[in-house]
């Protein structure tokens, strides 16, 4: 990976889940412990949730009803808040993640979390992994509401924090959200090589991808 010209970085924009967190928590909430959970809780078999779940997510993915828990809990008739505690022992943070931010807030850049995640599920990662000292916002894109993936989003954000996106740093597990950012205008975007410390590398397309934090630091 190359260098950052980190003289032409004034904002840091952060994703979470899969960019600071270990995306093992959710992949392993949504696609294990829920299905799972939905056929005990309504007495069906393990791969009638399947089923009944996969289209669901099909049809909702990318839009931001598929962040939203109590569009989840609604739709599944299920708690999903409280379902989601049963592992939150997984929540995790990416190796030298925290070094990367003490860093880059000791160099004077503006760091804001920009997440996709409900409100909720901040607050339940929050309490368990110490990322809101490192920020200046913590902005959640129900705030706005519209996802990541779509322009709304940026412009609300624009409107709100008055970044320059020419000088901004943008990283994200999720291409079509990177995609979104610099059709926007963010000059400097990076993937993340392996979101989910449990599924390997993936290919990050025609994004440029961390492999780990410290590469990262320097000429910071």
């Amino acid at each position: 990976m190359p260098s950052l010209p980190w003289r032409d970085i004034d904002t840091v924009l952060l994703d979470m889940d899969g960019t600071l967190l270990d995306l093992h928590y959710d992949n392993h909430f949504w696609m294990e412990h829920l299905p799972r959970r939905y056929a005990e809780l309504h007495g069906v078999s393990l791969g009638l949730a399947e089923a009944e779940l996969g289209a669901l997510f099909r049809d909702n993915a990318g839009q931001l009803q598929w962040y939203c828990l109590d569009f989840w809990s609604q739709e599944l008739k299920l708690p999903v808040r409280e379902l989601k505690l049963e592992t939150a022992h997984l929540i995790a943070l990416r190796p030298d993640a925290d070094t990367f931010l003490a860093a880059i807030r000791q160099a004077g850049k503006r760091v804001i979390l920009i997440t996709n995640a409900h409100r909720d599920s901040l607050s339940l990662k929050l309490e368990r992994i110490e990322l809101a000292p490192y920020f200046e916002r913590l902005i959640s894109s129900h705030d706005y509401g519209f996802a990541k993936e779509a322009p709304q989003f940026w412009d609300a954000l624009q409107a709100d924090i008055g970044f320059d996106p020419a000088r901004s740093l943008f990283i994200d597990d999720t291409l079509p959200i990177l995609r979104s950012a610099g059709r926007f205008g963010v000059a400097h975007l990076l993937a993340v090589r392996e979101p989910d410390s449990r599924k390997g590398p993936k290919d990050t397309e025609e994004f440029a991808a961390v492999d780990g934090y410290r590469e990262l630091l320097e000429g910071l």
